[in-house]
């Protein structure tokens, strides 16, 4: 296969079996292409998800799609291949937010996105080495089982039983994962481990093929009503959607929006049946533990481990480049973990190490919304739990342009506002204070046993 400059973005771009090509560009259209009913800024899940329903619902609709590189260059192609129910504002905080029913409908909501993906990979034949094994989370400290029965009361509190967050102990924990120091743990049935970047791709082919127009190396320097401005000319549409998510600062006035926070993944050589039967994860299950700063990781369909995390810093004006993908010193500290949790895995090879960046909001809530007056639709600040939160995504935005009221357009999420991050240097002090935080409040725990009100205090100062 011939090489080109996008297969070492990351694993999975490496595995599309496809050659990465970038489509033409909106230079190459004519002037009728150049209106359409539906413009997307981003060829993300978000863009991609969003473009798909659209289709479906109305064939006859115009819709176009400008990417700055190619589909799936960004997180929808890099991620940690979770396709999980998570959302990351809790129940409680919805609760408190919406009212206890609206919490309920947008965590259902969510569980139900999963099954969604689930059977259109099954009904369009797309590629996505999918396998619901569902997410064991480990609890490995006092503080950490403490933070896994929370988890598990709050669950029962909104009426969520066991088919969705089941209470682990420490022996069922490690039949699951058989990871060091493991004291208990959760298990949560709604997650698909998948190849994101063999998703994202097959769904971009999928959406061109129903007659979407995908512009790639176009970038979109700002949006405006009626139309987005471009690097090769504008394109017209009465409603232009945002689905940029931690590309959203470069875009003009929306360089307080998102927070562009990098995580960073590593990968092993693939691994003998006897090495998993001694790891475990049996069902692809994905994995996490109870820490303050995130972990997460996975086995491949071609039986690899995969792990990354947070921990690397936050640059200062919201900036993005090649150069934040790599951090030698935050895949050291991943092989140092992985290596701490899994101790079996102290000797392998490390094949592949990638990063990118995920968006934030600063009260760390997703949404999605349009506003009518303007036809400028969004969606995004998904935190990093964004492949199935995409979809639902993807799905509201289609009923909010055609006008049609539903169950999606009612939930907690649709039109919520979040404040703008402070201006620097305030975003960037304050972003890896807290960072340097967590990893402190992570180590005290570990040593002494206890809770740490550190963390307790960054996550009110985050808006969590």
């Amino acid at each position: 296969m011939a090489e080109d400059p996008y297969r070492g973005l990351s694993l999975w771009h490496d595995g599309v079996p496809s050659e990465l090509t970038p489509r033409p560009s909106l230079a190459t259209a004519g002037h009728r292409e150049r209106t359409v009913d539906v413009a997307i800024v981003g060829a993300g899940f978000t863009g991609l998800w969003t473009a798909y329903y659209l289709k479906r619902a109305e064939p006859s609709l115009r819709v176009a799609i400008c990417e700055s590189e190619i589909a799936g260059f960004g997180a929808s192609g890099r991620n940690g291949g979770w396709c999980s129910a998570l959302f990351p504002v809790s129940l409680t905080k919805l609760a408190e937010e919406s009212g206890r029913e609206a919490a309920i409908a947008q965590y259902q909501a969510m569980r139900e996105t999963v099954t969604e993906i689930g059977r259109v990979i099954a009904e369009e034949g797309l590629d996505a080495d999918w396998a619901r094994g569902g997410t064991v989370t480990l609890a490995r400290s006092a503080p950490q089982l403490q933070r896994a029965l929370a988890e598990v009361a709050e669950a029962r509190k909104f009426g969520f039983d066991e088919d969705y967050l089941r209470l682990l102990s420490d022996e069922q924990a490690r039949a699951e994962l058989n990871a060091d120091g493991v004291v208990g743990g959760v298990f949560a049935a709604d997650c698909a481990a998948i190849q994101p970047a063999k998703l994202v791709r097959s769904l971009a082919a999928r959406v061109q093929a129903s007659g979407v127009a995908i512009y790639e190396r176009t970038r979109v320097s700002a949006i405006e009503p009626g139309r987005l401005r471009t690097e090769h000319g504008d394109l017209r549409a009465e409603f232009v959607v945002r689905a940029t998510e931690g590309f959203t600062p470069a875009l003009a006035g929306l360089k307080r929006a998102i927070a562009p926070v990098y995580s960073l993944m590593i990968a092993t050589e693939p691994l003998s049946e006897q090495r998993w039967a001694d790891i475990g994860l049996s069902r692809r299950q994905t994995f996490t533990d109870l820490r303050h700063l995130i972990i997460y990781g996975q086995r491949t369909a071609d039986d690899r481990l995969v792990f990354g995390g947070r921990g690397a810093p936050y640059h200062f004006g919201s900036s993005i480049g090649p150069s934040h993908d790599r951090a030698p010193r935050v895949f050291a500290a991943l092989r140092h973990t992985l290596s701490e949790l899994l101790p079996m895995t102290r000797e392998l090879a490390i094949t592949h190490q990638w990063g990118g960046p995920l968006g934030i909001a600063r009260d760390w809530h997703a949404s999605a919304g349009l506003d009518r007056s303007t036809g400028i639709g969004w969606a995004g600040g998904y935190v990093g739990d964004g492949v199935a939160t995409t979809n639902l995504a993807g799905r509201t935005l289609v009923e909010l342009i055609l006008g049609r009221p539903s169950p999606l357009t009612e939930l907690a999420w649709v039109n919520h506002l979040s404040p703008s991050w402070e201006p620097e240097p305030l975003r960037w002090l304050g972003a890896n204070a807290g960072l340097r935080a967590m990893t402190w409040a992570d180590d005290a725990e570990q040593r002494h046993g206890r809770k740490s009100l550190v963390a307790a205090a960054v996550n009110r100062v985050m808006g969590r």
